[in-house]
């Protein structure tokens, strides 16, 4: 039974509690006092006129260090206990969220080790053994944890802090709004992974642990709509190549009642992330504790002008490799331009010990007009499991029995024997594998006669985790003596300290710059990968591993790395002429004549025939595209940028395909690759073919803001040949320097890489033979003095071969054009079909071509 006073106590507040709340207690703060410095009262904990009596017998302090970015309150005092402590409030009933603030600081002496202690909130366990002084971080002083309790009809909030036994507890703030009961809590739930539903109810209790203004900057809670929400930046979170799009001060938002105002702050309707240029799509990674279900909740809102129907943007949605949504497309969710939507989530993190990593991607659907994804917002809570807790508890530092002193120190005492012990022998045993490995390292030395100076080659030294990174020493599977590694004041005396005015490139990964090495005998490019964010890792693993073992006149070369401080710095030989897009539209450089054209599509194919046949394994590429594609000072073709390669399946296996997630650069991405998640060196070949038609062209392979029909070049392409009208979209520059059997042909070779299925795709060889062809095409045509005039390219009945794929075309000239071939005996034949030119010169194909080379190592 309630006591009198309870009973009186409730009577006198009942109306009180009848309104939303929003109430704030700065707990230790010196009684009487109030505080109103942030446009809200926050009163002591001792004073609050919805605080139930109770005896303190605690301890208030004040912070004797202070950090001056931390506020005032509720930080700078706080309640510690010594022994288990319940505030109990009297709250209307509903959905609150219940906010705890802490500031690990120095009070009255307690010190990090003796603050250990759980926190329950009614029957929930929202903290267990936790450690604020472990869970702040240097950018964060100070800690909000956030949690969303439904209270029912008795009206009482019980907070309680649980010291363990010889610890402390402390809080400094505690906070606690009304939420409108169906925000979060409102029944079923798309389990993601499952075909049944997650139910959501008002007996769940969540704990909010990311809410991000996707694509924008840190919105406080004085900006949130009444709930003094916190929606922090994404930047740390991103993985892919995302851009981030910019506010909108005029949108108009139109919220509804599916989406009420409250859901999210304007700005975060008004803010985005998109997709880069050529990027697969975009990524996020979280790390979540297992054994655990999580509600992902993703805000969207179509803001941008060009996108206001249904299809123009659709997208996929992944969570933690799972499909969640295929078709996700904002408008037809929301119902119109500019009116905001949110879709919930849920998704299991299984048991594993420890944290995960959990991924959200977006991937857009190639049938949609504008093939971009977007997110404006995102929040990730963890629910309750079965057992009405929350926690992930620290490491158990602190026995939870209450041991007598004497008990203690014996224990104490024998835990330093055992680990004096341990310690002992794990060094005895360091130093002998130390003095092993220097052994084995000086032997290996001056059995080569080499000498270890100041840039060696050494193994990169990356840990095993691809998403941790040290800058010291480890172990590596990379050839220690291909492979030079640079300090890292090398790289800057080389880029002068990474200048701006030394910059040749950028991305999402980071700069390239321009730099000298060998006292500027040398020059190089260097490629610093962003250092702060959390991508290019693994890239930056695999371009290493793969170039480090290739070498071929058409693969540009990897001349070192820097792994120093946490730093990821690839360094290249320069390329004096830059990408190939460089020189193809949106550039100031002079167009490249069709010859050179040519002859820089044979380097590359020949590059990537090398890596597909002229190792042990086959090598995919995986992400070919024109800005991969380097141009040395000679103007010889490189193919660059393995970060994303994967070795193809091995000889022998029986296995034709590598079964893995998609990645790589839309429009140039291999539908069937996309579609089945297997890929093949037939992946690269469809690349390839995005590649020649941009070279024909001189246009992007995806502009979204074009007319439908023209936004994906493969497809618009591949179109016209049927329709027999390419010479229409071909790059102007052109005019006058193609021969009309050497378009045909080379349209031809490129419509064949782009078929849908791979097997009916050419290999890189035949794409190789194919280019040799027509640039010998070419040559003769020039050598007769061919004149071309505007618009006389062939239409039909040429292109009918490439509309019907059927055997030979043939004139009284009898010259043969072969659409694929194998080699016998040194020399090429045709396997595939033939046409005819109008050549003069009756050639033959052993002495039109050249053999395919594998040039050898430098």
């Amino acid at each position: 039974m309630l006591s009198i006073a309870l009973v009186s106590f409730l009577l006198l507040h009942f109306t009180v509690a009848l309104t939303p709340d929003s109430f704030l207690l700065s707990c230790g703060a010196p009684s009487g006092t109030t505080d109103e410095s942030d446009g809200r009262q926050w009163y002591t904990d001792t004073d609050h006129p919805n605080l139930l009596p109770s005896n303190f017998l605690n301890i208030s302090s004040t912070a004797t260090v202070s950090d001056t970015s931390v506020t005032r309150v509720p930080y700078m005092n706080a309640r510690i206990f010594q022994s288990p402590f319940t505030y109990t409030l009297l709250v209307s009933p509903g959905t609150k969220f219940l906010r705890l603030h802490f500031y690990p600081s120095s009070y009255l002496d307690i010190t990090k080790s003796e603050s250990f202690f759980s926190v329950t909130a009614n029957h929930f366990i929202l903290l267990s053994n936790f450690s604020a002084f472990d869970a702040t971080t240097s950018s964060s002083k100070v800690l909000r944890k956030e949690f969303v309790i439904n209270v029912d009809g008795t009206q009482i909030l019980s907070v309680t802090f649980s010291p363990v036994p010889n610890s402390y507890a402390f809080v400094n703030g505690i906070e606690i709004v009304s939420v409108p009961t169906d925000l979060y809590f409102h029944g079923d739930v798309k389990l993601v992974g499952h075909t049944k539903p997650f139910n959501i109810n008002n007996s769940t209790a969540l704990e909010t642990l990311y809410r991000l203004n996707v694509g924008g900057n840190l919105v406080g809670s004085t900006e949130d709509t009444g709930m003094y929400r916190v929606w922090d930046s994404d930047d740390a979170f991103v993985v892919g190549y995302g851009y981030q799009t910019p506010h909108f001060n005029d949108a108009n938002i139109t919220y509804n009642s599916e989406n009420p105002a409250y859901s999210a702050p304007t700005i975060v309707y008004t803010t985005s992330r998109t997709m880069a240029n050529y990027s697969p799509g975009l990524d996020w990674e979280f790390p979540l504790n297992s054994g655990f279900y999580y509600l992902f909740r993703l805000h969207f809102c179509e803001i941008q002008p060009e996108v206001k129907e249904i299809n123009d943007r659709s997208f996929s949605i992944s969570i933690g490799n799972q499909t969640a949504e295929r078709e996700a497309d904002v408008i037809q969710w929301s119902g119109g331009w500019r009116i905001p939507v949110y879709k919930d989530y849920v998704v299991n993190v299984r048991n594993q010990d420890g944290e995960q990593n959990v991924t959200l991607g977006l991937s857009p659907n190639p049938d949609s007009a504008y093939q971009n994804a977007i997110l404006n917002g995102l929040e990730i809570f963890k629910l309750n499991d079965s057992n009405g807790n929350l926690s992930v508890p620290n490491p158990e530092l602190f026995g939870t029995n209450n041991s007598s002193p004497n008990n203690n120190n014996k224990r104490s005492s024998h835990i330093i024997a055992v680990i004096t012990a341990v310690a002992v022998i794990s060094g005895i045993a360091l130093l002998s594998i130390l003095c092993l490995l220097i052994f084995r390292r000086w032997k290996r030395g001056k059995e080569l006669h080499t000498s270890v100076t100041k840039s060696s080659w050494i193994p990169l030294s990356i840990t095993s985790d691809s998403t941790q990174r040290t800058g010291g020493s480890g172990s590596s599977a990379l050839p220690s003596d291909l492979c030079r590694h640079f300090l890292l004041e090398e790289i800057k005396t080389a880029t002068g300290n990474f200048d701006e005015k030394f910059v040749i490139g950028y991305g999402g990964f980071g700069n390239v710059y321009k730099g000298y090495i060998d006292n500027g005998a040398t020059i190089v490019a260097v490629k610093r990968l962003n250092p702060s964010s959390k991508q290019g890792v693994r890239e930056f693993e695999t371009e290493i591993h793969m170039l480090s073992k290739l070498r071929h006149v058409h693969l540009v070369s990897l001349i070192g790395y820097c792994d120093d401080n946490n730093e990821m710095i690839l360094v290249y030989d320069y390329m004096a002429h830059g990408t190939l897009r460089d020189h193809l539209y949106k550039t100031d450089n002079a167009p490249l004549p069709w010859k050179k054209r040519l002859e820089i599509c044979i380097g590359a194919a020949k590059g990537l025939h090398y890596l597909h046949t002229g190792k042990k394994d086959i090598i995919i590429h995986r992400d070919v595209k024109s800005t991969n594609i380097l141009l040395d000072d000679k103007w010889v073709a490189k193919v660059s940028d393995f970060g994303l390669s994967k070795i193809g399946p091995l000889s022998g296996s029986g296995k034709t395909h590598v079964s893995t997630v998609v990645k790589g650069s839309f429009g140039y991405l291999d539908p069937e690759y996309y579609k089945r998640q297997q890929l093949t060196e037939k992946s690269d070949v469809y690349s390839f073919g995005v590649v020649l038609f941009e070279v024909l062209c001189a246009r992007p392979a995806l502009i979204p803001n074009m007319p439908k029909g023209q936004v994906n070049l493969a497809d618009w392409a591949c179109r016209s040949c049927k329709k027999g009208n390419l010479q229409q979209i071909i790059d102007p520059n052109l005019e006058g320097q193609i021969a009309p059997e050497c378009f045909n042909k080379f349209a031809e070779a490129a419509y064949n890489c782009l078929k849908d299925q791979g097997v009916q795709r050419p290999s890189m060889n035949d794409v190789v033979w194919n280019l040799e062809f027509i640039l010998k095409l070419q040559d003769a045509a020039d050598n007769r003095g061919h004149k071309m005039e505007l618009n006389s390219y062939p239409t039909s009945p040429a292109f009918p071969l490439i509309m019907n794929d059927h055997t030979n075309i043939s004139t009284d000239e009898g010259f043969e054009a072969f659409s694929g071939s194998h080699e016998v005996g040194g020399k090429y034949t045709s396997s595939a079909t033939s046409m005819t030119s109008n050549s003069d010169d009756k050639l033959k194909s052993d002495t039109i071509f050249s053999e395919i080379l594998n040039p050898s190592g430098r």
